[in-house]
């Protein structure tokens, strides 16, 4: 449960702070077990002391937009370029994540009905840790095997679809998803409560603080976006109230869930079989089904699943809207080519841009396993809330008179705390994230000292 089991240990699978303190390779990263909790709530609490950071800087700027607009009005064309640059890394491979993740559930949507498609269409085509069926027989060795992951390819590409073609983002519509994904988180916990097997949560934290820490560095692209409300700053009568409490009350409300559904997960079923699980939600319920007494939640999977599924759709429509739209700033400031800024003629949408961020999530989601997108993601939001922190405390020393709608409280204490903590759970993921992690960046930075910088607005100042 939020871990990752290798055949053997080698140093590119070890989380980097382990290695640091103990200079020995894990054949994977630990699981958290049970205390996946205890991640869901440190990673919370490093969301608040970031996103109180967010908010002071959105506050400063007169209009709404992602760290890009931020960091570009603020702090120059480098950083912005940098944070531009991670956060196509970090919407990139967060779709990745929730379109393999939707492939899971789509798998088991069409199980329910008998429907049963061949495995090597319905899988990703690498597969670290391999892949077993229920019943323990290994149905895909670990490694690369011949297949392609056609569910996850043809959401991402059926959504880019609807973005190309526009698409008006109502209130009323992201209330009632909301809505349903909360009917399924709630149904499948007071449905599946009542199979809770205490000894399945002793001992608690079986890898002790190791394990929550790797825990939280896996979870937490599951916390993305929670930042979106910090955008709201300027539109507050009172934003040094009404901020903090807007960002907390998220994030608590958020992490009770998330607890709710970890603690009731672990204590259904041994948390060693929903490691490497893209669906552990259902996979366990499906487990429960063909237990003595659970008949009944068969029906319950297929509500879980609807909910699961439209939230799915959902977190996919809108991380690729942000994503095209960061390729379409960009190129509105000329670090990228002229052609991602350009609006079709009859929809009015940035066509190609959303094109392009569609064909980067969509193919390597056909190929990859969920433990290997989300990592990359995780990495590069953490980063991104890194430069976010870092540029709040660098605007205090050098701009103090510019006016702030809202001002994290206790002088420096929250940027410092968010900065630490984000490294943190940073060094909880494996060498092999950050060395993947360093060649996007050094990519990015090649691009813009040899293209980006010498066609900008601010070339040859």
């Amino acid at each position: 449960m939020a871990g990752q089991k290798f055949s053997a240990p080698e140093i590119v699978n070890t989380p980097l702070l382990h290695y640091v303190l103990t200079h020995t390779p894990m054949a994977g990263r630990p699981g958290a077990g049970p205390a996946l909790a205890l991640s869901l709530v440190l990673v919370a609490i490093v969301c608040g002391f970031t996103g109180l950071c967010y908010a002071e800087l959105a506050s400063m700027i007169p209009i709404a937009g992602s760290a890009y607009t931020y960091t570009y009005a603020t702090l120059g064309e480098l950083i912005a370029w940098i944070i531009g640059w991670d956060l196509i890394l970090e919407y990139a491979f967060s779709n990745m994540s929730v379109s393999v993740g939707f492939a899971a559930h789509t798998q088991a949507f069409l199980e329910w009905f008998g429907i049963r498609p061949p495995l090597r269409w319905i899988s990703p085509a690498y597969l670290p840790t391999g892949m077993t069926s229920f019943t323990g027989h290994v149905l895909y060795k670990p490694g690369w095997h011949f297949g392609f992951n056609i569910p996850a390819f043809l959401i991402v590409m059926i959504l880019t679809v609807v973005l190309v073609r526009g698409i008006r983002e109502s209130a009323r519509t992201n209330n009632i998803l909301v809505l349903v994904k909360l009917v399924a988180i709630l149904t499948f916990i007071f449905a599946a409560g009542q199979f809770i097997q205490p000894h399945n949560w002793h001992p608690f934290m079986p890898t002790g603080w190791t394990g929550v820490l790797s825990g939280g560095s896996i979870i937490f692209f599951t916390y993305i976006g929670f930042d979106s409300v910090s955008t709201a700053a300027e539109e507050c009568k009172n934003p040094q109230r009404d901020m903090p409490i807007g960002i907390l009350a998220t994030l608590a409300a958020c992490t009770l869930l998330y607890c709710g559904v970890a603690l009731v997960l672990s204590g259904v079923v041994p948390w060693q079989s929903l490691m490497g699980d893209a669906a552990p939600v259902v996979n366990s319920m499906r487990r429960l089904a063909l237990t003595p007494g659970g008949h009944s939640l068969h029906w319950v999977e297929l509500v879980v699943l609807i909910g699961a599924m439209l939230g799915m759709i959902s977190s996919i429509l809108v991380f690729q809207l942000g994503q095209a739209r960061v390729w379409f700033a960009m190129s509105r400031d000329r670090l990228l080519p002229d052609a991602f800024s350009h609006v079709h003629p009859i929809f009015r949408t940035p066509a190609l841009a959303t094109w392009v961020a569609g064909f980067v999530v969509a193919i390597p989601a056909g190929l990859l396993d969920i433990g290997t997108v989300a990592n990359l993601s995780n990495i590069g939001t953490l980063f991104a809330f890194v430069l976010v922190s870092i540029a709040v405390m660098v605007l205090r020393v050098r701009e103090p008179n510019r006016p702030r709608g809202f001002r994290a409280p206790l002088g420096p204490l929250f940027p410092i705390l968010s900065i630490v903590f984000c490294i943190l759970l940073m060094m909880g993921l494996e060498i092999l994230t950050w060395i993947a992690f360093f060649v996007w960046l050094a990519i990015g930075l090649v691009i813009y000292f040899f293209y980006s910088r010498k066609r900008s607005e601010f070339a040859g100042m």
